[in-house]
């Protein structure tokens, strides 16, 4: 029956369903992606789900084909007035990340040994290429054997992060919410809108669902090539691509709203990143958990606090300069998804949700490619030498 697209489909969805619904429920206090990542490893690890179950769903070709279009969509979100002052965020991210590095060192190296420790930091304050420039370094020195530990943390870091960055996010949420009345909302609209207004390349009669998705995917396919050619991520590429496209009037602001394309992308790209769980067995799990949860518990706890240092020396709230640096832990989409998640639970209106999620987006945003697509990279080259 599984061998049925549909019905995989269906299988995947439905639980990325249940994500949504507990989300709401609890009023965003538990993420979406933490219950689908952990109700997708236990319904693996009880035999509910067979391994290669994403691999019968066509939707988990069709999200990793919707990142980097997506991720030009992001770029249409944020005002480029706005991003001119978000380098505070990318200080306070890379603080985060330098002290988890710090802690883990220092912590983890006497009880786990250096090699091991330092084999964690990587995956932890970043992502998949941090975790394969790790791994490709402990093969070629003959350590295959802890190669499991960089990837139950790539695997689990998101289950520790997503929690409490939401959770912080939303006591930043509350008391932004609180200090602004709608009026304040609307003048900043306008005030938004006569700075940034850009004539769009392509008239409003022509601005249809398949225009628009196709300007997107190609500053995605230019993203991508640029990131081979570059050697630079093509996420960044495609972040830039859409800031600079919205100030010149080729994209229009929120493109796949617009085309009414975003619901089925980011369900789509959900599931594209189920995949990396299926190496995780509940046996390899429980032989390394002493360690990862190491890494993991300390790494987070230095995280928080370069977060609280450096929201001291811009003079942040620390509610929301904590969560900037805890992007190391999911970044995209999960920054994304815990932005639209709070504000959707905090707004008491439809204006004041879109006002708070453009508010919370943009420092998160920044912070978590920052720390996953940069900065965790250098970070695991550099450590990876040391070997």
């Amino acid at each position: 029956m599984l061998d049925e697209p549909i019905i995989a489909s269906v299988i995947v969805l439905a639980l990325v369903m249940i994500g949504e619904v507990i989300s709401i429920v609890s009023r965003a206090r538990v993420p979406m992606l933490f219950v689908v990542f952990l109700g997708y490893l236990l319904c693996l690890w009880a035999g509910i789900f067979p391994t290669n179950l994403t691999d019968k769903t066509p939707l988990t070709v069709f999200g990793g084909l919707m990142i980097a279009p997506l991720i030009v969509h992001m770029g249409t979100l944020i005002p480029f007035k706005t991003l001119k002052a978000q380098y505070k965020s990318v200080i306070i991210a890379i603080t985060g990340i330098i002290f988890a590095t710090i802690l883990i060192l220092a912590i983890a190296t006497p009880i786990l040994g250096y090699k091991t420790a330092a084999s964690g930091i990587g995956p932890l304050t970043g992502g998949i290429i941090a975790f394969v420039i790790t791994s490709e370094k402990l093969k070629a020195i003959g350590m295959t054997s802890i190669i499991v530990i960089p990837a139950l943390i790539l695997a689990l870091q998101s289950i520790i992060g997503l929690p409490l960055a939401s959770n912080f996010l939303r006591k930043y949420g509350l008391k932004l919410r609180d200090s602004h009345n709608m009026s304040d909302i609307a003048a900043n609209e306008v005030a938004v809108a006569t700075a940034e207004t850009t004539k769009s390349w392509i008239p409003e009669k022509y601005a249809t669902s398949a225009v628009l998705i196709f300007q997107l995917f190609i500053g995605g396919a230019i993203a991508v090539l640029l990131g081979k050619w570059t050697g630079i991520h093509y996420s960044l590429w495609s972040l830039i691509i859409g800031f600079v496209g919205i100030k010149v009037g080729f994209y229009r602001e929120n493109m796949m709203q617009r085309a009414n394309t975003f619901g089925i992308a980011n369900a789509g790209l959900i599931i594209a990143l189920l995949p990396s769980l299926n190496s995780v067995t509940f046996e390899a799990f429980l032989k390394n958990l002493p360690a990862v949860l190491l890494i993991l518990i300390v790494g987070a706890i230095g995280i928080i606090i370069g977060g609280i240092v450096g929201s001291k020396i811009f003079k942040w709230d620390k509610f929301l300069g904590i969560p900037v640096a805890l992007t190391a832990l999911f970044g995209f989409p999960g920054d994304y998804m815990i932005c639209s998640e709070i504000s959707r639970s905090l707004a008491r209106n439809k204006k004041e949700e879109e006002w708070l999620f453009s508010q919370l987006l943009t420092p998160l945003l920044i912070g978590g490619f920052t720390t996953v697509t940069v900065a965790s990279v250098v970070l695991a080259s550099i450590l990876m030498k040391t070997l």
